[in-house]
């Protein structure tokens, strides 16, 4: 793609990447076939392709305008389009540079503007957040449909009673293995567990099944209390200060382990994708470079820690048909594929064939409030390709899918680490 972006903006680094990247793109359409919010609107601009041009536009004329907003906020940010891209095109970062253009524009008006600031001030924040899930629940059946599906329902905690546990086997503390990243390496007897921010909140019973599990095996669990929303929330929503400010508060507080875990663990693949690119979000950082990018080099999504262990997990037996959502963020972001299901085969679990797998399910952080016309209808076709085959369960493996299908599926919803003891 021809590219004549104004000399000011290729003096800095984000107008030199943003320059290279659009270069990249070769105009294939491609990444259209794979784009969900293309598939429900068929219109260009709400596809990749389209947005492209319109950051390039903005970019090149420093123009900003209403056009511009409505389709890159229609955007979920799932990037299946990557995956499908054989030019390499890194449309992910792309988007960042163009929302952060976009936000500079008065392009918004006072209630939009104020909604944004208000989920960036009180979702990341537990102590905020948790107060407001208690009284969403409590006024629950008095809510709009939108605000309703939005309230976590009270985790319902599994139990050997209703759900015919398997306890699992006695297991010796396992033998130096290779993370399947290859980026870890040693004995794994100490982790560092993300503790995040909606998953503490919503489905704190998700880590706490993964001590049980660790335990078993002889391994010890960290927790640092000083660690906190990964910054991920902001950062789709165009704030990148704020973005920076969570990432530094986080390196902070996790650096003085980094020497002393083997790994750091995320249950939540919207939060691992996140952390995993904090050297690249913090690189032009001076003093947050470094420790950015050895904590991102130490992160893995569970699946890939416990695919390293010798003996998989047991089953919680009620449920024996499962139909797998891979989140976008596991999937296209950390392209980690294919771990879950093993892992879920090997503990006696039925995986039913699942229809355009790769398509998002609308949730997408913040997508669902803000976008609930587009969202609704994605999560619509997704439950119905999930159910397609009657599963007991729908398993997945970010917090924001399980609870944006869950508030609308015929059967229960579970993080997949509920599903084995």
């Amino acid at each position: 793609m021809r590219t004549e972006l104004p000399a000011s903006l290729l003096n800095t680094d984000s107008g030199r990447r943003a320059d290279a990247i659009l270069r990249s793109c070769v105009h294939c359409g491609f990444c259209n076939a794979t784009c969900p919010t293309y598939l429900v609107e068929g219109n260009e601009l709400d596809g990749p392709r389209g947005r492209i041009y319109l950051i390039k536009d903005m970019l090149e004329t420093g123009a900003v305008d209403a056009v511009a907003r409505t389709h890159l906020d229609r955007c979920l940010t799932c990037r299946a389009c990557e995956t499908t891209c054989p030019s390499g095109v890194a449309y992910g970062e792309l988007l960042e540079i163009g929302r952060d253009v976009l936000e500079t524009g008065a392009v918004r008006g006072r209630v939009n503007r104020g909604l944004r600031a208000l989920l960036i001030s009180v979702v990341p924040r537990p102590r905020l957040f948790g107060p407001l899930v208690a009284l969403g629940r409590w006024l629950r059946p008095l809510l709009p449909r939108r605000l309703r599906d939005a309230v976590p329902p009270p985790e319902r905690p599994l139990s050997a009673a209703d759900d015919g546990l398997i306890p699992p086997a006695p297991v010796s503390r396992p033998a130096a293995a290779q993370a399947s990243a290859g980026t870890v390496a040693g004995s794994h007897d100490r982790v560092v567990l993300l503790e995040g921010c909606v998953q503490r909140v919503a489905t704190p019973g998700v880590n706490a099944t993964l001590r049980q599990l660790l335990a078993a095996r002889d391994i010890e669990v960290v927790s640092v209390p000083q660690e906190a929303c990964c910054g991920g929330l902001a950062l789709h929503l165009g704030d990148h200060a704020a973005a920076l400010g969570a990432i530094a508060r986080n390196v902070a507080a996790l650096a003085p382990w980094l020497s002393r875990v083997d790994a750091i663990l995320s249950t939540a693949s919207g939060c691992g994708v996140t952390v995993k690119d904090y050297g690249r979000l913090a690189a032009a950082e001076p003093t947050l470079a470094e420790p950015a990018e050895r904590l991102a080099r130490l992160t893995l999504d569970v699946a890939e820690y416990l695919a390293t262990l010798p003996t998989p997990p047991a089953r919680a037996a009620a449920y024996r048909r499962v139909a797998w959502h891979p989140p976008c963020t596991l999937q296209h972001g950390q392209r980690v594929t294919g771990i879950v299901e093993r892992l879920l085969t090997a503990a006696g679990y039925e995986l039913q064939p699942v229809a355009d797998a790769h398509l998002c399910c609308g949730s997408a952080g913040t997508y669902a409030l803000l976008e609930p016309g587009l969202s609704g209808a994605l999560r619509t076709r997704k439950l119905a390709a999930l159910e397609a085959h009657r599963p007991d369960v729908i398993a997945t493996a970010n917090i924001g899918c399980q609870l944006h299908l869950g508030a609308a599926a015929g059967v229960p919803v579970r993080h997949w680490l509920s599903l084995l003891r």
